[in-house]
């Protein structure tokens, strides 16, 4: 009789995932959708301005009215910024800058071998939490962690008699799961604040968000995050994929050879010249990365101009590490590395094309302004607000998740509603960026909609053969289900004791 239950239960959470499956590869590509929302966007402001859909601002008291781009003057206004809505988007610069440097860090072998000794230097007793915090810490450097540490998770899990794929879900848990934690800034945190920044200007037109906006958040849920993974590794995963019985045959890691632990050395001594010599220009009073006026770091360029620090804390590093080891021979090799990056980024800037134009529209119709102030009205009817509001924004975002699975296009639609929406009911836009990340990072595991979810089916393809989309869902659900209940309560915590989630960035405004 249990079996029977057993069955049915698993026959129906098959038939969930065939579903998710199925809805998901029917939803166009996240580029096509922002180019049918910007014509819904043009659309509904020619309905809108028809029947005068209007909504007085909560602040100023006056009354704001849809602009109509279904005429003369909005078609002239498409046409006419269609180049600088683009080029003017905050995200794109942010990312192709940060992608130079880490490209070289990548391109020289740094991150490789990085990621290498970091797992090779760990105990047998911790090689679970070094990998799930390898992990996390990788994700600062883009696809490093996708590409490099899961498929060496698996075959040091092979190579100490442990199940590969505990290792692969390890890692994964911390890659992706993780991919909103971290001791340091990556590529996604100007992003992400750059799309925060253009939506709270609907509210404020000089609102700033800085990149490191949710730092202190994301260093706590580091420790948090890792912890959770080990624990959910050797308690729940492990022990349901019991010993390995495959054919796949235990292979040593490759140890570092002396010019990559020169290289290392050299890597590792410039980032320590590195950091001193930023904290000569961040730290004493009057400092040169200080506000030149107020002397404080709030508003600071060493703060505004985060992503020069990025771009530089990979680039010089990979070019230390390029030159000791002679993966970079000279400086167009150097250059070609930038250049690799840059290629991979290509579906990314046609995303940022179409995403541009749908924020512009979205933002000169004033529906997002009008959409957020009714919105904000709603929830205040049905009494849903404080801390009970954050935790269900949460999990609205994770759900989306589900079916879309690039974190900036989700954000790109999400936050010209509930960034505003938000700022009216009191909260900051930092606030709800974190939430955002958490629900997004949760179920980055479980989607098939996740970019490298395909690589990862590929990698569990080498120990079981017959591995697919179900067997991944069914390995990692325990980590994306437990990530997202206690990140949830995390946060809930982080409110009640008042904590700020970055420099300057306070939960109210």
């Amino acid at each position: 009789m249990k079996e029977k239950q057993s069955a049915s239960r698993k026959s129906l959470f098959y038939r969930f995932l065939d579903f998710v499956e199925l809805v998901g590869n029917k939803l166009p590509h996240p580029a096509t959708l922002f180019f049918l929302f910007a014509g819904g966007v043009i659309v509904l402001s020619g309905i809108f301005a028809a029947i005068d859909y209007t909504a007085i601002h909560p602040t100023t008291g006056g009354e704001i009215h849809p602009v109509s781009l279904l005429n003369g003057d909005g078609l002239r206004r498409i046409i006419t910024t269609l180049v600088t809505n683009f080029t003017g988007f905050v995200p794109l610069g942010t990312v192709l800058v940060a992608m130079l440097g880490v490209g070289v860090a990548e391109g020289s072998g740094l991150l490789n071998a990085a990621l290498r000794s970091l797992v090779l230097s760990a105990p047998r007793k911790l090689i679970t939490i070094v990998i799930v915090f390898g992990g996390i810490l990788s994700n600062a450097a883009s696809e490093a962690g996708y590409v490099i540490l899961i498929p060496l998770a698996g075959i040091i899990f092979h190579a100490f008699g442990r199940h590969p794929l505990a290792g692969m879900a390890a890692a994964f848990a911390g890659v992706s799961g993780g991919y909103s934690a971290n001791l340091v800034l990556g590529t996604v945190d100007p992003l992400l604040s750059g799309i925060t920044e253009e939506m709270a200007k609907i509210i404020d037109a000089d609102y700033k968000v800085n990149p490191a906006a949710n730092y202190y958040f994301m260093i706590a849920s580091t420790f948090h995050l890792t912890i959770l993974g080990t624990w959910i590794t050797h308690r729940i995963v492990e022990p349901r994929l019991g010993k390995y019985d495959g054919e796949e045959q235990s292979v040593s890691v490759d140890e570092l050879k002396p010019e990559e632990k020169r290289g290392l050395k050299a890597a590792g001594l410039t980032s320590l010249a590195f950091v001193v010599l930023l904290a000569f220009a961040v730290i004493p009073e009057g400092a040169v990365l200080r506000d030149p006026e107020s002397g404080d770091l709030l508003h600071s360029p060493f703060l505004s101009g985060i992503v020069a620090i990025i771009f530089l804390f990979f680039l010089l590093p990979g070019l230390a590490y390029g030159v000791v080891t002679k993966s970079l021979k000279n400086d167009t090799a150097a250059v070609n590395a930038m250049g690799k990056a840059m290629s991979t980024l290509g579906v990314y800037i046609v995303l940022v094309f179409a995403a541009a134009q749908f924020v512009a529209y979205f933002s000169w119709t004033n529906l997002g302004l009008i959409t957020a102030i009714k919105g904000a009205e709603t929830l205040k009817g049905v009494g849903l607000t404080g801390i009970p509001l954050i935790i269900s924004f949460i999990f609205v975002a994770a759900v989306m998740n589900l079916f879309m699975g690039s974190a900036s296009a989700k954000w790109a639609i999400m936050a010209p509603i509930f960034v505003p929406m938000f700022m009216l009911l009191g909260y900051t836009p930092e606030l709800t960026q974190v939430a955002y990340r958490i629900g997004d990072s949760s179920t980055n595991v479980i989607t098939p909609m996740m970019s490298y979810f395909a690589l990862i089916v590929a990698f569990a393809q080498k120990y079981k053969k017959d591995s697919g989309i179900g067997t991944i869902i069914a390995m990692m659900l325990p980590y994306s289900m437990i990530f997202l209940i206690t990140w949830a309560l995390f946060l809930m915590i982080w409110m009640l004791l008042g904590l700020p989630v970055g420099p300057g960035a306070g939960l109210y405004l």
